[in-house]
């Protein structure tokens, strides 16, 4: 009878925590769940001798890079390519737009961090709109 007791009392125990832990970690990162998939701005500057509305700043190492390389030309987008780690301009750029991570894509008005096809869809959508 005991034993039962002290089963339901740890089991309440570890359930607590549980949903502690995961109350905690949902507040600790609710600015990260809720933020946009991009940044709206004026970033006609970066497109400046460019025939393309789309600009990808990446590396060659990077497989998100390449993925989002590979999602746009599956969709027949042309689009600039600059990899920061071997074109200067490129480089300038991308620190200009303070980019944290890569790819960073430039589509129209909107500033996406890392490679993400909804926003990418959403972004070229409204460029043909």
């Amino acid at each position: 009878m005991k034993i039962n007791y002290y089963l339901k009392q740890s089991l309440y125990l570890v359930v607590t925590i549980i949903v502690g832990l995961s109350i905690g970690n949902a507040i600790i990162n609710i600015k990260e769940l809720t933020k946009k998939s991009y940044m709206e701005g004026d970033y006609s500057e970066f497109y400046v001798g460019t025939k393309s509305q789309v600009i990808l700043y990446g590396t060659t190492t990077c497989p998100f890079c390449k993925e989002a390389r590979s999602y746009l030309k599956s969709k027949n987008i042309s689009f600039v390519d600059y990899d920061v780690d071997l074109h200067e301009q490129g480089r300038k750029d991308f620190q200009k737009l303070n980019g944290e991570v890569v790819p960073l894509i430039l589509i129209g008005d909107r500033k996406i961090s890392g490679f993400n096809s909804q926003a990418i869809d959403d972004a070229l959508s409204q460029l043909n709109n």
